[in-house]
C-alpha cells in the first residue's frame, strides 16, 4: 500500500508525522511511504535523515503575516494545488494523511478532489488553521485533546492522542550523559525553544545564570539554542563559567530527555507529548504568537494538573526564571511529584490508534468498491438477460 503524509513546517508537526510513518513500516513493511512539505520547512532536513522519499510544493502560511505577505502567500495557491496534482497523479497513493502546517492543506483537499481517502490529526486544543478549514471535507479526523472534539463534525472524529517517536521512550542516560559531555553527579536543566530555537528563552538563561551563581558547581546545562543563537550562548557559558553543552539542534532527543532533571522548554503539542510519554518535570514557558495562543492553552492544561510548571513570556526575565530553577533544584520532592503526575498523563499509543482509522478507512473504500463492483455485475448480468429476452421475443 502507499501513503503520502503531508504537512510540515516544524518539529510539531513532523515528528507526529514521523511517529505515524514508522509505526506504518512496521505492521505493514511493504507499505511505501512519501512525504509531501516545502523546501523551506524542517521536513527538508529531518525526512531525508529517516530514509523516507520527500517531495515539494510551493506554498506558504496565510495566518500572522503582514498584507503584502499575504498577497504573496495567496499568489502560490494556484501553485499548491497544480504542485500537489501532480505528486498525488505520479504516486496514486491509496490515503493521504495531513498533520497540519500549510503544506498540509492544499495535498489533503487536492487528495479528497480526486477521490484518494484522506484522513488529518490535529496536535493541539484549540486547531489550526488548515484543519479547522479541511475537517468540513476529509473523511476522518483525530485529536490530541478532547476538548478540540467540538471544533469538528460529529461522527468523523476520534480521540487519539499525539504520536510520539517510540525511540523517545527509549533514551539512555550514560549514553546521554557521553554524548553530550555532561557530568553524572550534577544536576542537569534541559533547555530548548522548539526546532529553531527561541530567542526570548536564549535571553532569560544567560540572565539567569548570574542570579544561579551560587548553584554553580552544582548544575549544568544541555542547551538547545537553534542556529542563530548557537555561538552567543556558547560564549554567555563560557564567560559565566558555568558547565554547559550548547547545540543548535538535538537530533538525539530520546537521550536529551534522558539526561534532564529539568526541562525548560516552550509547549508546542509535540513537545508535550514527549514530556508526558516520558514523564519528565519542566517549566514551560508558551510561545505567545501561537495561532490562537494555542502553546498557552497547550501549557494551562499541565499546570493545572500540576504536571508541570508555567512562566508567560511577559513575565519571563533571568530573575524569574532563576527563582523557578532555584526552587525546584532545591525541592527535589516538587520535581519528583511532576513526573509522577507527568507520566499518568503521557500516551504512547497514539500512533496506533491513528493506524487503526486508516485500516478502517481503506476498508470501507475496499467495501464500497466490491458493492459498486458486484452492482456492476448484477447490472450487466440484467442488461444481457434483457437484451436475450428482446432477441427471443422477436424471433
Amino acid at each position: 500500500m502507499k501513503f503520502v503524509i503531508a504537512g510540515g513546517g516544524t518539529g510539531g508537526h513532523i515528528f507526529p508525522a514521523i511517529a505515524v510513518a514508522r509505526e506504518l513500516k512496521n505492521m505493514m513493511p511493504d507499505a511505501q511511504v512519501t512525504f509531501v512539505g516545502t523546501a523551506r520547512g524542517l521536513e527538508a532536513r529531518i525526512i531525508p535523515k529517516e530514509g523516507y522519499d520527500v517531495r515539494f510544493i510551493r506554498s506558504e502560511g496565510l495566518v500572522g503575516k503582514n498584507p503584502l505577505k499575504t498577497i504573496q502567500s495567496l499568489l502560490k495557491v494556484p501553485f499548491s494545488f497544480k504542485d500537489s496534482y501532480r505528486i498525488l497523479k505520479d504516486l496514486a497513493p491509496d490515503l493521504v494523511f495531513g498533520v497540519g502546517g500549510y503544506s498540509s492543506g492544499p495535498v489533503v483537499l487536492c487528495a479528497k478532489m480526486m477521490g484518494i481517502p484522506t484522513i488529518i490529526h490535529e496536535q493541539n486544543t484549540l486547531p489550526g488553521f488548515a484543519n479547522q478549514r479541511l475537517g468540513k471535507f476529509v473523511d476522518t479526523i483525530a485529536v490530541t485533546y478532547h476538548e478540540s472534539i467540538q471544533y469538528f463534525p460529529p461522527g468523523k472524529t476520534y480521540l487519539t492522542g499525539n504520536p510520539v517517536r517510540k525511540e523517545i521512550l527509549h533514551g539512555d542516560r550514560d549514553r546521554g550523559l557521553d554524548r553530550f559531555s555532561l557530568d553524572g553527579e550534577r544536576f542537569t536543566i534541559f533547555v530548548f525553544g522548539g526546532s529553531r530555537g527561541a530567542s526570548s528563552i536564549n535571553s532569560a538563561v544567560g540572565e539567569a545564570l548570574v542570579s544561579l551563581e551560587p548553584l554553580k558547581e552544582h548544575i549544568q546545562f544541555l542547551h538547545q539554542t537553534g542556529e542563530r543563537d548557537c555561538d552567543s550562548m556558547k560564549e554567555v557559558y563560557r564567560a559565566r563559567e558555568f558547565k554547559g553543552t550548547v547545540i543548535p539542534f538535538a537530533y538525539e532527543m530520546a537521550d536529551a530527555y534522558a539526561v534532564a532533571d529539568l526541562i525548560i522548554s516552550r509547549a508546542g503539542a509535540t513537545t508535550l507529548a514527549e514530556l508526558t510519554a516520558c514523564g519528565k518535570a519542566a517549566v514551560l514557558i508558551p510561545y505567545p504568537h501561537a495561532a490562537g495562543n494555542h502553546q498557552e492553552i497547550n501549557a494551562r492544561k499541565l499546570w493545572d494538573m500540576s504536571a508541570s510548571q508555567m512562566i508567560i513570556e511577559r513575565d519571563l526575565n533571568g530573575k524569574t526564571l532563576a527563582e523557578m530553577i532555584k526552587h525546584l533544584v532545591e525541592d527535589r520532592d516538587a520535581i519528583s511529584e511532576m513526573e509522577r503526575i507527568s507520566k499518568s498523563l503521557g500516551s504512547s499509543e497514539a500512533a496506533t490508534k491513528i493506524i487503526k482509522l486508516m485500516m478502517g478507512l481503506l476498508k470501507k473504500k475496499g467495501s464500497k468498491k466490491e458493492k459498486s463492483r458486484s452492482l456492476l455485475v448484477q447490472l450487466n448480468k440484467h442488461r444481457r438477460t434483457a437484451r436475450n429476452g428482446q432477441r427471443t421475443y422477436h424471433v
